[in-house]
């Protein structure tokens, strides 16, 4: 299943989109795609209502995608997580994941504009697979018991400022929790319609011009092991957002580096997991 939301922003309903790329309404039926709606065993009952779908509403064309999870009570970053990106970083491949925080409130549709910050001198692009959380998990056994507490997949496009995360002191948080900084969607794939999460073709162009290349086959921590490690430390809740890494090719690893300015258009995509626009624009 491909779940979505649409609406205005902190208004978004649930939905799914069909086989046929058409969003169909579920307002009816949920309130949002949030920690109650996972917990109290939501993904089973969108299961059953699936061969159904020509009898709910259809979201017309013109109306917003939105994220297609609520805003999740944790946005969790590993950095590094691609040996050739943090070889690109001038940076040692980490022996256990990093992990680093961004603002949940940093969350917004996969075509929603890209505010660059104010005083911002290095605003970054990265595409990296997500992980969905689809139940509360502690302490998990293994790595294999790891599987069945994912929903699912999606594309996180973690935006960046590298002069405030790298040169203006403290934790990367402060240049990872820009307003717009991870825009997320299109829209949310169940485990059952990946068939290998380990090897999913990834990209990204700006104005058109391709600066990332990359395949999940070179993350350094695979996503199962990451959610079995991130519950050693923490209780991960329905809901949450596991942003997983990014391969090489950002603005900061470029000769020279470039970044983005106003007016720039991003375009990203992960295979099976749909394809963001965004356009930059002035905070």
């Amino acid at each position: 299943m491909k779940l979505i939301q649409f609406g205005p922003y902190g208004e978004e309903k649930p939905g799914l989109l069909t086989e046929a790329g058409v969003r169909k309404d579920l307002s009816g039926k949920f309130a949002k795609y949030d920690r109650d709606f996972f917990n109290q065993g939501g993904l089973a009952k969108l299961a059953e209502m699936k061969d159904s779908l020509d009898s709910l509403p259809t979201v017309a064309d013109e109306v917003r995608w939105g994220a297609p999870i609520a805003r999740p009570g944790k946005v969790i970053c590993i950095g590094l997580n691609y040996a050739d990106h943090a070889e690109e970083s001038g940076m040692e491949v980490p022996s256990e994941p990093i992990i680093f925080f961004k603002g949940s409130n940093t969350v917004v549709g996969p075509y929603d504009d890209i505010q660059i910050p104010r005083k911002s001198e290095k605003t970054d692009w990265e595409v990296e697979l997500g992980i969905v959380i689809g139940k509360d998990a502690r302490y998990l056994e293994s790595e294999t018991d790891a599987a069945q507490f994912i929903a699912g997949y999606c594309i996180s496009h973690d935006v960046s400022e590298r002069h405030f995360q790298l040169e203006r002191g403290g934790q990367w948080v402060k240049g990872k929790s820009c307003d717009t900084f991870n825009p997320v969607g299109p829209f949310l794939t169940t485990c059952d319609e990946i068939a290998d999460v380990d090897n999913l073709a990834m990209e990204l162009d700006v104005n058109g011009e391709r600066m990332q290349i990359g395949n999940t086959k070179t993350m350094v921590f695979k996503p199962n092991y990451l959610v079995y490690y991130l519950s050693q430390f923490m209780t991960l809740e329905a809901g949450d957002l596991i942003s997983t890494g990014t391969p090489p090719g950002v603005g900061l690893g470029m000769k020279p580096p470039k970044f983005l300015k106003a007016a720039d258009k991003i375009r990203l995509s992960i295979e099976g997991l749909g394809e963001q626009r965004q356009t930059c624009v002035d905070a």
